[in-house]
């Protein structure tokens, strides 16, 4: 695990002000506004706004390398597939959000599905992310989206992905979920892969004890805030040190690397395709299987550069 020392910049003090500001004004919205139902929600303004200071984080704290946006098509809609990392806090998918709004420019609309429990958990955050691009997660989101010609980012695995344990953190981890291979069947669109590298350390997963939970949840138990979790990982990191359940985390300031694969087309497409289940199957399997070889190969490449 790298960490280095974090550089003695100057911090944007005006650009982190905007941020909290951003925040206040989004977590006083009514519960009408900002619902992540609606893709006009999305304020290429406010992104605007919140882009120098994630300059800031991607330049100086994160460190990011990344490469292969080349394989993303100017003018024509995607979509994007992750294998996120590191907590709620998520920092690959956060830079990787950056940096297609440095490339594209904010106004190239890009939705985010998100978790629809973020906005009963975390409203202020679910509202701010729901201006810069997060819709529910459910399949009409998306297809509304990708049929008013935007991109689509999805993270199959969910929670189980961003928090599986470290020892999981080079694995592709989708959890058998297929609906984004239907999805791409059936809107006919190619599937763009996203991988990184360190964001998986900026916290240490130790253990899930979902099963557990779920256990004793079944034998009466009630969940969290009456809400089931998915997932409930114990972890290492800050601001907790060691923290039991899906808390909100500061990432470690690891250095990142980022990368954008080449696109992957399938066969056939169509509505007989999305439905022949033997086939998304394979299609999920080869998405699966493409994504971990360039992960292993990114992996391979970033630990030898380590030992250099």
């Amino acid at each position: 695990m790298n960490l280095p020392l974090l550089p003695r910049l100057n911090f944007p003090l005006q650009s982190a002000a905007t941020l909290i500001e951003l925040y206040i004004k989004a977590s006083l919205a009514t519960d009408k506004r900002f619902t992540g139902w609606s893709l006009s929600d999305r304020d290429p303004q406010v992104i605007e706004a919140l882009l120098p200071f994630f300059g800031w984080i991607y330049q100086n704290y994160f460190r990011v390398k990344t490469d292969g946006w080349e394989h993303i098509p100017a003018d024509t809609k995607v979509l994007l597939i992750g294998s996120h990392n590191g907590g709620l806090a998520a920092p690959d998918t956060v830079m990787m959000t950056y940096d297609w709004c440095r490339k594209f420019g904010a106004a190239r609309p890009v939705y985010a599905l998100m978790e629809p429990k973020m906005w009963q958990v975390f409203p202020g955050v679910a509202r701010l992310a729901a201006q810069v691009g997060a819709i529910q997660a459910r399949p009409q989101m998306a297809i509304v989206a990708l049929q008013q010609g935007a991109s689509v980012l999805i993270y199959p695995g969910g929670v189980q992905d961003v928090f599986r344990p470290y020892a999981l953190r080079h694995q592709i981890h989708f959890c058998d979920r297929l609906g984004f291979v239907k999805l791409a069947l059936e809107e006919n669109v190619p599937i763009i892969p996203l991988i990184s590298y360190g964001a998986h350390s900026t916290l240490v997963v130790l253990a899930d004890l979902y099963p557990q939970l779920e256990q004793l949840h079944r034998a009466g138990l009630p969940w969290p805030f009456g809400l089931d979790p998915g997932v409930f990982p114990i972890y290492l990191g800050l601001p907790w040190g060691l923290a039991v359940g899906p808390w909100p985390n500061i990432p470690l300031p690891v250095s990142l690397h980022t990368r954008v694969c080449p696109a992957i087309v399938f066969e056939r497409y169509g509505h007989e395709a999305a439905r022949d289940r033997d086939y998304v199957y394979r299609c999920y399997q080869q998405v699966v299987t493409t994504m971990q070889s360039q992960l292993d190969h990114l992996v391979q490449t970033e630990e030898a550069s380590l030992s250099d």
